[in-house]
């Protein structure tokens, strides 16, 4: 290991035990969903909070230090990259953790494009390929394919946005059902796609392959499709280290990621994640491995070091909330 990643380590170690779970700043509409935190600042900008809670399986697992200004930070790297393919709610970033962004009414879609057949959560492409499958939310899939093998092209697997369970659903279904306009699917499905292109460039340039990922879209006010939530982070995308994909796969392993998969499929092997009451705890190598690949994603895709808050993140709700009133007392 460089000496680099065993000071990381230690850091990350330094703080398993004071994560940013959850925030109560003093503004108003508080809104807790699985990862970030939201709130009403006026009329047109909303504050989003990224936390360090880690969600998969419909439900939050554990929380991971650091993960949410690698979030926020990776995040608003794609959003200020991407301007060109479409516009974006990301309006400034005043704290590592913070993002004050446009209002906008999200679309009841998720638009999730994959170029790998992987994945082990119920959506997943291969969980439903290997129950026998072969048409997946309106694509047709060939027979014989292995899990992790790349798919002869990206496809778009989109799922509707619930409160508790996503669910796959075709682009016929979306616009039968009302949930969005022909025109707007077709609008929000094709930047999706020139979006995970641009990210798969991108992410060779750094000997990374981009497998699949989420988009969330929005009309603004002013009724304009727009990019929000997150994207390209290793929360909605699944990043492996690609100059070792082939060598593995070929030896019948997973292939190295930086992204969460390694998590999830612990909790897979130790318990049933999405009907169990109780979860058990994560073991802290894990958690600190999780944290260093989320890290490491980050310096990858930016070209930039990650910078540890001076203070930890003890005092940090204190910081966010001191930070936010004197960017919003500044911009008015």
């Amino acid at each position: 290991m460089s000496d680099k990643a065993e000071t990381y380590r230690s850091i990350i170690k330094s703080h398993v035990e004071s994560t940013l779970d959850k925030t109560n700043l003093p503004y108003p509409d508080r809104r807790e969903g699985k990862v970030r935190d939201s709130y009403v600042l006026d009329e047109k900008r909303m504050l989003f909070v990224t936390t360090d809670r880690l969600s998969a399986f419909d439900r939050v697992l554990t929380s991971i230090p650091f993960k949410g200004q690698v979030l926020n930070l990776t995040s608003a790297w794609w959003f200020n990259n991407t301007e060109h393919i479409i516009d974006n709610h990301l309006i400034s970033i005043p704290h590592p953790n913070v993002a004050i962004v446009q209002r906008c009414t999200p679309c009841k879609v998720e638009f999730v494009v994959r170029g790998y057949m992987t994945g082990s959560t119920d959506t997943s492409l291969w969980t439903h390929y290997k129950n026998g499958e072969r048409t997946y939310c309106g694509n047709k899939l060939p027979e014989g394919m292995k899990k992790n093998q790349k798919l002869p092209h990206a496809i778009i697997t989109p799922t509707t946005k619930d409160e508790v369970h996503d669910r796959p659903i075709s682009p016929q279904e979306i616009v039968e059902s009302g949930l969005m306009t022909q025109a707007q699917w077709d609008s929000a499905s094709a930047s999706a796609m020139k979006l995970f292109e641009y990210g798969t460039r991108e992410a060779k340039k750094r000997n990374l392959i981009l497998v699949d990922t989420k988009y969330e879209m929005g009309i603004s006010q002013g009724g304009k499709l727009m990019l929000i939530d997150e994207i390209h982070t290793p929360d909605s995308s699944r990043f492996w280290i690609a100059d070792s994909y082939e060598q593995r796969i070929a030896s019948g392993e997973e292939p190295q990621s930086l992204d969460k998969e390694f998590i999830r499929l612990w909790f897979r092997q130790v318990c049933d994640p999405y009907h169990d009451e109780v979860l058990p705890k994560p073991p802290q190598d894990l958690i600190v491995e999780l944290s260093l690949r989320y890290i490491d994603a980050y310096e990858r895709i930016t070209g930039k070091t990650f910078q540890f808050p001076k203070d930890g993140l003890k005092n940090l709700e204190a910081e966010i909330a001191q930070t936010v009133a004197e960017t919003t007392a500044r911009e008015g």
